[in-house]
C-alpha cells in the first residue's frame, strides 16, 4: 500500500470531518440566534397583548424545547444521519416514556388546561387539590401553594384539575360566617341590634352589603344568632378574629348571662 496515498486520504477525510464540525458548529450557532429572535418576537407579542406572565413563560418553554429539537435533528441530518429514522426513534422513545411516565404527561396536559381555562392565577387565595393558600407559581407539572401557616406546597396539576378549585380571589368580596348564643333570658331583638351597631363598626367591614345579624335556630341554651359581615378578600382574616372579639364585647358590655342549658323535669308522685 502506497503510504502516501493513505496519508492523503486520510488528510481528505479530516479536512472533511473537519469542516463538517466546523460547518455543524456554525449551524448551531445561527440556529440558536434565531431561535433566540423568534423567542424575542413572541415575548414581545405576548406583552404587547397583556398575556399573563406565567402563561407567557410556559408558550415560550414549550416553543424553545421544540425549536432545539429541530435545530438538533438538522444538525445531525448535516451530518449524514438519517432523520427519518431519528424521528422515528424519538416517536418510539415518546410513546415509551409516555407510557412509563403517563403520571407527569397527564399533569403537564393539566398544566396546559389550567393555563388556558385559568380558574386562578398567581397571588390568588385558593383550595387546590385540598391544599388552602396562596398561588406562588403555576408550573408544566405542578402548582405552588403558600398555606396560612407558611407551608410550600406543591400540588400536581393533574390533581388540581381533576378536583373542586375554591378561588377566594375571584369575587370583591368575602362574607364572614360566624355563630353566637344568648341566653334564653336575653331578648333576641337587643342582642341583635346591638351586634349590628358593634359589626358594623369594624374596620374593613363593608356598609354594601350590610352585616347580616340575625335568629339562626333555636337550642336548648338558647336562640343562635348568626353573624355574617362581608370585607374585602384581603381582610378576610383579621374581620374573621375582630369578628369573634366584637361578639363577645358586646355581650360582655350589656351583661348578658352565659348561655345555659335549660332542663325541665315534670313528674307524677304516687304514694304507696
Amino acid at each position: 500500500m502506497n503510504i502516501e496515498n493513505v496519508i492523503g486520504t486520510t488528510v481528505t477525510v479530516i479536512t472533511q470531518l473537519g469542516l463538517r464540525i466546523v460547518g455543524a458548529f456554525i449551524l448551531w450557532l445561527v440556529g440558536r440566534w434565531l431561535i433566540r429572535i423568534v423567542l424575542g418576537v413572541l415575548s414581545r407579542a405576548l406583552m404587547r397583548q397583556q398575556v399573563d406572565v406565567t402563561l407567557s413563560r410556559y408558550v415560550q418553554a414549550s416553543l424553545s424545547a421544540l425549536l432545539n429539537i429541530a435545530l438538533i435533528v438538522s444538525i445531525l441530518g448535516f451530518f449524514g444521519f438519517e432523520t427519518t429514522t431519528f424521528a422515528a426513534l424519538m416517536a418510539a422513545g415518546g410513546v415509551a416514556i409516555g407510557l412509563a411516565w403517563g403520571g407527569l404527561l397527564a399533569n403537564f396536559a393539566a398544566g396546559a388546561f389550567l393555563m388556558v381555562l385559568r380558574p386562578f392565577k398567581v397571588g390568588d387565595a385558593v383550595t387546590a387539590g385540598g391544599v388552602t393558600g396562596t398561588v406562588e407559581a403555576i408550573g408544566l407539572f405542578g402548582t405552588t401553594i403558600n398555606t396560612p401557616d407558611h407551608v410550600h406546597t406543591i400540588v400536581g396539576n393533574n390533581k388540581i384539575f381533576s378536583d373542586t378549585i375554591q378561588n377566594y380571589s375571584a369575587n370583591a368580596y368575602r362574607r364572614v360566617d360566624l355563630t353566637a348564643t344568648i341566653d334564653n333570658s336575653v331578648d333576641p331583638e337587643l342582642a341583635i341590634r346591638l351586634l349590628r351597631q358593634r359589626v358594623a363598626a369594624i374596620p374593613n367591614v363593608l356598609a354594601d352589603p350590610l352585616p347580616e345579624v340575625d335568629v339562626l335556630q333555636f337550642t336548648q341554651m338558647g336562640p343562635v344568632l348568626c353573624v355574617r359581615p362581608c370585607c374585602p378578600t384581603e381582610h378576610y382574616s383579621q374581620v374573621y378574629f375582630d369578628t369573634n372579639r366584637t361578639i363577645r364585647e358586646t355581650f360582655t358590655t350589656a351583661g348578658f348571662p352565659v348561655p345555659v342549658a335549660h332542663l325541665s323535669i315534670q313528674g307524677v308522685l304516687s304514694g304507696v
